[in-house]
Protein backbone atom coordinates (compact mmCIF):
# COMPACT_ATOMS: atom_id res chain seq x y z
CA UNK A 1 0.00 0.00 0.00
CA UNK A 2 1.38 3.43 -0.95
CA UNK A 3 1.82 6.14 1.69
CA UNK A 4 -0.95 8.19 0.03
CA UNK A 5 -3.41 5.28 0.22
CA UNK A 6 -2.33 4.62 3.82
CA UNK A 7 -3.08 8.17 4.93
CA UNK A 8 -6.40 8.16 3.08
CA UNK A 9 -7.46 4.98 4.87
CA UNK A 10 -6.85 6.37 8.39
CA UNK A 11 -8.88 8.86 10.41
CA UNK A 12 -5.77 10.15 12.20
CA UNK A 13 -2.11 9.12 12.43
CA UNK A 14 -0.51 7.05 15.14
CA UNK A 15 1.64 9.01 17.58
CA UNK A 16 3.89 8.00 20.46
CA UNK A 17 1.08 8.86 22.87
CA UNK A 18 -1.60 6.95 20.98
CA UNK A 19 0.68 3.93 20.60
CA UNK A 20 1.43 3.87 24.34
CA UNK A 21 -2.31 3.87 24.98
CA UNK A 22 -2.75 1.05 22.46
CA UNK A 23 0.08 -1.06 23.84
CA UNK A 24 -1.27 -0.68 27.37
CA UNK A 25 -4.74 -1.53 26.11
CA UNK A 26 -3.30 -4.73 24.64
CA UNK A 27 -1.82 -5.62 28.03
CA UNK A 28 1.75 -4.30 28.00
CA UNK A 29 2.66 -3.17 31.52
CA UNK A 30 5.56 -1.37 33.17
CA UNK A 31 8.29 -3.76 34.20
CA UNK A 32 7.50 -6.37 31.54
CA UNK A 33 10.12 -8.15 29.51
CA UNK A 34 8.82 -8.30 25.94
CA UNK A 35 10.20 -9.87 22.78
CA UNK A 36 8.88 -7.77 19.90
CA UNK A 37 8.23 -8.91 16.33
CA UNK A 38 6.90 -6.15 14.12
CA UNK A 39 5.79 -4.83 10.75
CA UNK A 40 5.69 -1.04 10.55
CA UNK A 41 3.65 -0.99 7.35
CA UNK A 42 0.91 -3.10 8.93
CA UNK A 43 0.21 -0.40 11.53
CA UNK A 44 -0.65 2.30 9.02
CA UNK A 45 0.78 5.83 9.08
CA UNK A 46 2.93 6.52 12.16
CA UNK A 47 4.09 10.04 13.00
CA UNK A 48 7.81 9.49 13.45
CA UNK A 49 7.88 6.08 11.79
CA UNK A 50 9.85 3.27 13.47
CA UNK A 51 11.43 5.63 16.02
CA UNK A 52 7.99 6.52 17.36
CA UNK A 53 7.07 2.85 17.75
CA UNK A 54 10.30 2.15 19.65
CA UNK A 55 9.87 5.16 21.93
CA UNK A 56 6.28 4.12 22.63
CA UNK A 57 7.47 0.61 23.56
CA UNK A 58 10.12 2.04 25.89
CA UNK A 59 7.59 4.30 27.57
CA UNK A 60 5.15 1.41 27.91
CA UNK A 61 7.52 -0.90 29.82
CA UNK A 62 9.34 1.87 31.69
CA UNK A 63 12.75 1.81 33.34
CA UNK A 64 12.02 -1.48 35.11
CA UNK A 65 11.08 -3.19 31.85
CA UNK A 66 13.06 -4.73 29.02
CA UNK A 67 12.53 -4.75 25.27
CA UNK A 68 14.12 -7.45 23.10
CA UNK A 69 14.08 -7.73 19.32
CA UNK A 70 15.54 -10.27 16.90
CA UNK A 71 18.59 -8.97 15.05
CA UNK A 72 19.29 -11.93 12.81
CA UNK A 73 21.81 -11.48 10.01
CA UNK A 74 21.01 -14.43 7.79
CA UNK A 75 23.38 -13.20 5.09
CA UNK A 76 26.31 -14.15 7.33
CA UNK A 77 25.90 -17.87 6.71
CA UNK A 78 27.05 -20.55 4.32
CA UNK A 79 25.82 -19.64 0.81
CA UNK A 80 25.46 -23.35 0.05
CA UNK A 81 22.33 -23.24 2.24
CA UNK A 82 20.80 -20.09 0.76
CA UNK A 83 17.39 -20.60 -0.80
CA UNK A 84 15.71 -17.17 -0.97
CA UNK A 85 17.37 -16.59 -3.33
CA UNK A 86 20.12 -19.15 -4.01
CA UNK A 87 23.38 -18.00 -5.56
CA UNK A 88 25.54 -19.83 -8.15
CA UNK A 89 27.80 -22.50 -6.71
CA UNK A 90 30.74 -20.75 -8.37
CA UNK A 91 30.17 -17.85 -5.96
CA UNK A 92 30.24 -19.90 -2.75
CA UNK A 93 33.96 -19.85 -2.06
CA UNK A 94 34.22 -16.15 -2.95
CA UNK A 95 31.48 -15.35 -0.42
CA UNK A 96 33.05 -17.54 2.27
CA UNK A 97 36.40 -15.80 1.80
CA UNK A 98 35.05 -12.26 1.72
CA UNK A 99 31.96 -12.05 3.94
CA UNK A 100 32.64 -9.33 6.57
CA UNK A 101 33.01 -10.76 10.07
CA UNK A 102 30.07 -10.30 12.41
CA UNK A 103 30.24 -7.02 14.32
CA UNK A 104 27.69 -6.14 17.00
CA UNK A 105 27.81 -2.48 16.04
CA UNK A 106 27.67 -2.60 12.26
CA UNK A 107 26.31 -5.90 10.95
CA UNK A 108 22.82 -5.09 9.66
CA UNK A 109 19.76 -7.19 10.33
CA UNK A 110 18.12 -8.99 7.44
CA UNK A 111 14.41 -9.58 7.09
CA UNK A 112 13.62 -8.28 10.59
CA UNK A 113 11.82 -5.11 9.47
CA UNK A 114 12.64 -1.42 9.82
CA UNK A 115 11.66 -1.23 13.50
CA UNK A 116 14.14 -3.94 14.51
CA UNK A 117 16.84 -2.49 12.27
CA UNK A 118 16.51 0.98 13.79
CA UNK A 119 16.26 -0.44 17.31
CA UNK A 120 19.73 -2.01 17.08
CA UNK A 121 21.22 1.49 16.53
CA UNK A 122 19.35 3.28 19.34
CA UNK A 123 21.16 4.64 22.43
CA UNK A 124 21.27 2.12 25.26
CA UNK A 125 20.49 -0.87 23.03
CA UNK A 126 22.90 -3.82 23.30
CA UNK A 127 23.39 -6.85 21.07
CA UNK A 128 24.29 -10.50 21.61
CA UNK A 129 27.30 -12.20 20.07
CA UNK A 130 25.85 -14.80 17.70
CA UNK A 131 26.99 -14.10 14.10
CA UNK A 132 23.71 -15.20 12.53
CA UNK A 133 21.00 -15.31 15.22
CA UNK A 134 21.74 -12.30 17.42
CA UNK A 135 19.23 -10.37 19.52
CA UNK A 136 19.16 -6.76 20.68
CA UNK A 137 17.82 -5.53 24.00
CA UNK A 138 17.18 -2.37 25.97
CA UNK A 139 16.31 -2.11 29.64
CA UNK A 140 16.80 -3.61 33.07
CA UNK A 141 17.38 -7.25 32.03
CA UNK A 142 19.30 -6.58 28.81
CA UNK A 143 22.72 -7.67 30.11
CA UNK A 144 21.39 -10.91 31.56
CA UNK A 145 19.42 -11.76 28.42
CA UNK A 146 22.32 -11.08 26.04
CA UNK A 147 25.33 -12.16 28.09
CA UNK A 148 25.71 -15.51 26.34
CA UNK A 149 24.44 -17.17 23.17
CA UNK A 150 26.13 -20.46 22.29
CA UNK A 151 27.30 -20.67 18.70
CA UNK A 152 26.01 -24.26 18.40
CA UNK A 153 22.61 -23.47 19.98
CA UNK A 154 21.68 -19.97 18.95
CA UNK A 155 18.04 -20.46 19.94
CA UNK A 156 18.61 -23.08 22.63
CA UNK A 157 19.56 -23.29 26.30
CA UNK A 158 21.39 -20.20 27.61
CA UNK A 159 20.27 -18.23 24.54
CA UNK A 160 18.32 -14.96 24.84
CA UNK A 161 15.14 -16.96 24.19
CA UNK A 162 15.92 -19.20 27.16
CA UNK A 163 16.56 -16.15 29.35
CA UNK A 164 13.23 -14.60 28.36
CA UNK A 165 11.59 -17.93 29.24
CA UNK A 166 13.26 -17.87 32.68
CA UNK A 167 12.08 -14.29 33.23
CA UNK A 168 8.49 -15.20 32.33
CA UNK A 169 8.61 -12.72 29.47
CA UNK A 170 6.03 -11.93 26.83
CA UNK A 171 5.96 -12.10 23.03
CA UNK A 172 4.50 -8.99 21.38
CA UNK A 173 3.51 -9.45 17.73
CA UNK A 174 2.71 -6.21 15.93
CA UNK A 175 1.03 -7.04 12.64
CA UNK A 176 3.00 -10.22 11.99
CA UNK A 177 2.11 -13.92 12.04
CA UNK A 178 3.58 -16.83 13.93
CA UNK A 179 5.97 -17.49 11.07
CA UNK A 180 7.91 -14.61 12.68
CA UNK A 181 7.58 -16.02 16.22
CA UNK A 182 11.23 -16.78 16.95
CA UNK A 183 10.40 -18.28 20.36
CA UNK A 184 9.13 -21.39 18.59
CA UNK A 185 12.74 -22.09 17.59
CA UNK A 186 13.40 -22.56 21.30
CA UNK A 187 10.58 -25.12 21.29
CA UNK A 188 12.45 -27.01 18.53
CA UNK A 189 15.11 -27.83 21.12
CA UNK A 190 12.54 -30.10 22.74
CA UNK A 191 12.48 -32.39 19.69
CA UNK A 192 14.05 -35.77 20.53
CA UNK A 193 17.31 -36.17 18.57
CA UNK A 194 16.69 -33.19 16.28
CA UNK A 195 18.45 -33.21 12.90
CA UNK A 196 21.67 -31.21 12.83
CA UNK A 197 22.99 -29.13 9.98
CA UNK A 198 26.53 -27.98 9.26
CA UNK A 199 26.54 -24.18 9.31
CA UNK A 200 29.18 -21.51 8.88
CA UNK A 201 29.64 -17.79 9.48
CA UNK A 202 32.33 -15.12 9.40
CA UNK A 203 33.35 -13.97 12.88
CA UNK A 204 36.26 -12.64 14.89
CA UNK A 205 38.24 -15.26 16.82
CA UNK A 206 41.45 -14.41 18.69
CA UNK A 207 41.44 -11.02 17.02
CA UNK A 208 41.26 -12.36 13.46
CA UNK A 209 38.48 -12.91 10.94
CA UNK A 210 37.73 -16.60 10.45
CA UNK A 211 35.14 -18.59 8.54
CA UNK A 212 33.83 -20.77 11.36
CA UNK A 213 31.97 -24.04 10.73
CA UNK A 214 29.79 -25.64 13.40
CA UNK A 215 26.84 -28.00 13.79
CA UNK A 216 23.45 -26.79 14.98
CA UNK A 217 19.78 -27.75 14.81
CA UNK A 218 18.39 -27.46 11.30
CA UNK A 219 15.87 -24.81 12.33
CA UNK A 220 12.65 -24.78 10.32
CA UNK A 221 9.88 -22.20 10.73
CA UNK A 222 7.59 -23.71 8.07
CA UNK A 223 5.21 -25.17 10.69
CA UNK A 224 5.20 -22.16 13.03
CA UNK A 225 1.99 -20.72 11.60
CA UNK A 226 0.24 -24.05 12.16
CA UNK A 227 1.55 -24.32 15.72
CA UNK A 228 0.50 -20.75 16.45
CA UNK A 229 -3.02 -21.24 15.13
CA UNK A 230 -3.46 -24.38 17.20
CA UNK A 231 -2.18 -22.56 20.30
CA UNK A 232 -4.61 -19.70 19.72
CA UNK A 233 -7.57 -22.08 19.93
CA UNK A 234 -7.06 -21.94 23.70
CA UNK A 235 -7.75 -18.21 23.68
CA UNK A 236 -4.92 -17.84 26.21
CA UNK A 237 -3.46 -14.64 24.80
CA UNK A 238 -4.35 -10.98 24.27
CA UNK A 239 -5.35 -9.62 20.88
CA UNK A 240 -6.53 -6.26 19.54
CA UNK A 241 -6.32 -4.10 16.45
CA UNK A 242 -3.83 -1.26 16.52
CA UNK A 243 -4.59 0.78 13.47
CA UNK A 244 -4.76 -1.72 10.64
CA UNK A 245 -2.60 -4.32 12.38
CA UNK A 246 -3.77 -7.36 14.32
CA UNK A 247 -1.53 -7.36 17.40
CA UNK A 248 -1.03 -10.13 19.95
CA UNK A 249 0.57 -10.38 23.38
CA UNK A 250 1.45 -13.93 24.46
CA UNK A 251 3.15 -15.41 27.51
CA UNK A 252 6.30 -16.85 25.99
CA UNK A 253 6.42 -19.83 28.35
CA UNK A 254 2.95 -20.91 27.33
CA UNK A 255 3.57 -20.92 23.59
CA UNK A 256 7.04 -22.49 23.95
CA UNK A 257 5.65 -25.26 26.16
CA UNK A 258 2.79 -25.78 23.71
CA UNK A 259 5.28 -25.94 20.85
CA UNK A 260 7.42 -28.51 22.65
CA UNK A 261 4.40 -30.73 23.24
CA UNK A 262 3.36 -30.32 19.60
CA UNK A 263 6.80 -31.41 18.36
CA UNK A 264 6.92 -34.36 20.72
CA UNK A 265 3.53 -35.57 19.50
CA UNK A 266 4.74 -35.34 15.89
CA UNK A 267 7.75 -37.50 16.71
CA UNK A 268 5.70 -40.35 18.21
Amino acid sequence: MTEKRTTESMIEPHTITSLVDDFRGLGVKEGMTILVHSSLSSLGWVCGGPEAVIRALIESVGEEGTIVMPAQSAGNSDPANWMNPPVPESWWQIIRANMPAYCKDTTPTRGMGVIAELFRTMPGVKRSNHPTYSFTAWGKQSDYILEEQPLEAGFGDRSPLAKIYELDGMVLMLGVGHDSNTSLHYAEHGIPNPPLQEKSAALIENGERVWKTFKEIDYDSDVFEQIGKEFEKSGDYYCMKIGKATCKLIEQRKIVDFGREWYQKQSM
